[in-house]
């Protein structure tokens, strides 16, 4: 979809596009099912986004940039919890009609976050962290929010962090005109030091990859992951990225480490 985010959920909706996504809903519920109720998400989410009910049962439905996206994100799901058993939505369709391209999942009931929520977070997260894989990298690529990423797998962990994370991202903000060469030229020079720097060899870990505390949703059953943007690398990745937004709580790290060391460098 190419329109922004600033329009009502309502004018995504178009009579087609009703009628494509309650054929759908029916199809999986097995049952008679018309939208009656539509709550805007939008403010929630990085594109379009609602949940739709008709009265008894809902879903969440996410309009994407592309269909390239929709599909990836979905196989994510999928792969986080068949290599780890983390819980995911429920992925029921994806959708592409006239201009609009939507994907259809199960509602997520949440729940208010206190310890326990923050602690069931870091079990989550060390749940992922305990599937290994042989090479970092993983035989499909990803998004990372709107941002293609590249992961052909390498051996070596300073290696795929500097040619498939650091240089593109760079790149791209160069490229953007969202930052001055210079800086780039500065930064490269860091690529030599990285074996130093990224601390001993770790294994390759299944990491979210997006694990900011947003993309966690505190449920009765646990924590749901969402949005992953997956592959194998270093475990502090996922760990420095979950305050990137906002400051998280102790409990968070104290489940992790209920199942998984944090090295005492980490910071």
């Amino acid at each position: 979809m190419s329109e922004s985010n600033d329009r009502s959920i309502h004018l995504y909706l178009t009579p087609t596009l009703r009628i494509t996504i309650e054929r759908r809903v029916s199809a999986h519920f097995g049952r008679p099912w018309h939208i009656k109720q539509i709550a805007d998400k939008r403010d929630e989410a990085s594109h379009p986004a609602a949940v739709l009910s008709d009265g008894r049962d809902a879903v969440f439905i996410k309009f994407g940039a592309t269909w390239d996206q929709l599909h990836i994100e979905a196989a994510s799901l999928r792969l986080l919890t068949e290599r780890s058993g983390v819980l995911t939505p429920p992925v029921i369709d994806i959708v592409r009609i006239e201009d609009a391209m939507l994907m259809i999942m199960g509602v997520v009931q949440s729940v208010e976050r206190g310890n326990r929520q923050w602690r069931e977070m870091g079990y989550a997260l060390a749940q992922i962290h305990r599937s290994k894989g042989e090479r970092f990298g993983l035989e499909t690529n990803c998004y990372w929010g709107s941002l293609f990423q590249d992961n052909t797998p390498s051996a070596h962990w300073p290696d795929f962090f500097w040619t498939r994370r650091v240089e593109p991202h760079l790149r791209a903000a160069v490229d953007a005109g969202r930052l001055p060469a210079p800086i780039m030229a500065q930064v490269a020079h860091l690529a030599a030091r990285l074996a130093t720097l990224c601390g001993p060899p770790v294994e390759p870990t299944l990491l979210h990859g997006d694990a900011h505390q947003n993309n966690f949703i505190s449920s009765p059953g646990g924590a749901v992951l969402i949005d992953p943007a997956v592959y194998y690398g270093h475990p502090e990745m996922d760990l420095a990225y979950v305050d990137v937004f906002a400051p998280v709580s102790g409990e968070l790290y104290a489940g992790y480490q209920e199942i998984l060391p944090i090295e005492p460098g980490f910071h």
